[in-house]
């Protein structure tokens, strides 16, 4: 069974989501991988024990959030959709959000004179929260944690909005290995260079505002109390932007793993 799926059970609890699945995670960790410099790569491998890999870690930050619940508010931040963007001030509390963390575990993970165990940490987290922000409701919010408040009904199923978009929509894209090629293509090298740039404050904002453009606003008009009814419209807007995201993810990923220390 590809990706993540949750029981329908878990897709309408609303408490928050597991971006991009597991399948999504490993995409954007597999091209970033490729997109490493060799002296990233060598650093990475040389964090890493003999067999793992960036791509087969991707998910680690979801697995340990069960017993380490100080986590949980790193792997997001809520931005109003009311606002007119981010105010870290506002939207990051005191424990953390996915902003603050990695630029200390982007600090952390430059740190060579810091034990290889807390290095590696800062790496898998780093791994993770690139994916995660970019997933748009891990950056938004419409007084319903993240869209997991909001149910809607996409072909024929029942789930909640902040699922649809963890995994729903990915999933009926194509198998894993053959969407990892056509993503990788897709990148042309001036969007390399183009989404390297800017800051992870600049990154976050870009996710907001597919949320509000996209996510939440290309949603049909419903009775009160009625599922929306997400059909193929809705799909075809959406499509484009889960690959986007995914693309823009990988490579500011790799971007960041490449600095020198």
């Amino acid at each position: 069974m590809r990706g993540l799926r949750l029981s329908l059970v878990l897709a309408l609890c609303p408490i928050p989501g597991f971006p991009w699945g597991s399948e999504g995670h490993r995409l954007v960790a597999r091209m970033a991988q490729d997109l490493l410099t060799p002296a990233a790569a060598e650093r990475v491998e040389a964090t890493l024990a003999p067999g793992e890999t960036i791509a087969s870690l991707a998910s680690w930050a979801d697995q340990v959030r069960p017993d380490r619940k100080e986590t949980e508010p790193w792997h997001f931040i809520d931005i109003p959709i009311s606002s007119t963007g981010l105010d870290m001030k506002r939207d990051c509390p005191k424990q953390g959000c996915v902003i603050s963390k990695i630029a200390e575990f982007r600090k952390q993970w430059r740190d060579q004179t810091l034990p290889a165990a807390k290095r590696r940490e800062a790496l898998l987290f780093l791994v993770h929260f690139i994916g995660d922000m970019h997933q748009p409701l891990h950056c938004a919010n419409d007084d319903d944690h993240g869209g997991n408040d909001v149910t809607v009904a996409f072909r024929g199923t029942r789930m909640n909005l902040h699922h649809l978009w963890d995994s729903g929509l990915l999933d009926r894209l194509p198998p894993e290995d053959e969407l990892y090629g056509s993503l990788e293509r897709e990148i042309t090298p001036a969007e390399k260079t183009d989404w390297s740039r800017g800051t992870v404050e600049m990154w976050a904002e870009e996710s907001f505002d597919a949320a509000r453009k996209v996510v939440y606003g290309g949603l049909p008009e419903a009775e009160p109390g009625a599922a929306p009814d997400l059909g193929a419209s809705y799909e075809q807007t959406a499509d484009p932007v889960v690959r986007r995201q995914l693309e823009k993810a990988a490579v500011r990923l790799a971007a960041i793993l490449n600095e020198m220390p």
